[in-house]
């Protein structure tokens, strides 16, 4: 149980390797939001970005079919600033990479396999040919250990 202030919460986390796969990411969440509503009787808020199903209001759409409120966010960093845009507002050049533990996991992970798969590491580093800097979020006492794993990223 999470008590935050007058928030008396039970919270359920889906995997962050489903990041990539818009299907994967639905499946699981349609099975924890219909085993979430089965076990529990108060109000269930769907803490996802509005892109995380697609550009078209699948996220929105997937949280109007279970009966359930959506957290007005654009995307996951969003989520973690607030919400209703506050990432548009800190990067609205789109400059930017904001990574948490999470996140900085998942994309070492994701590097492995697609290095596995025949990506090379000069197209791996490409992705992220854009990207001006990188934001730290939610170091959790652990900033130097991240910033060392952002350098073994590439």
């Amino acid at each position: 149980m999470v008590k935050l202030r007058s928030l008396d919460a039970e919270l359920v986390f889906v995997s962050k390797y489903f990041h990539v796969d818009y299907a994967e990411v639905e499946k699981n969440l349609r099975k924890v939001l219909e085993a979430t509503l089965k076990r529990f009787n108060g109000k269930v808020v769907l803490v996802y970005g509005d892109l995380c199903l697609g550009p078209n209001g699948e996220m929105k759409n997937l949280g109007q079919e279970y009966g359930v409120a959506k957290v007005d966010a654009v995307n996951c960093v969003d989520c973690q600033l607030g919400g209703k845009g506050k990432s548009l507002e800190a990067d609205p050049e789109h400059n930017l990479m904001f990574m948490g533990p999470g996140m900085i996991e998942f994309f070492k992970h994701m590097k492995g396999e697609l290095l596995k798969q025949g990506m090379d590491e000069a197209s791996f580093q490409g992705m992220f040919s854009g990207i001006k800097g990188f934001v730290l979020l939610d170091t959790c006492g652990n900033a130097e250990k991240i910033v060392m794993t952002c350098k073994t990223l590439g």
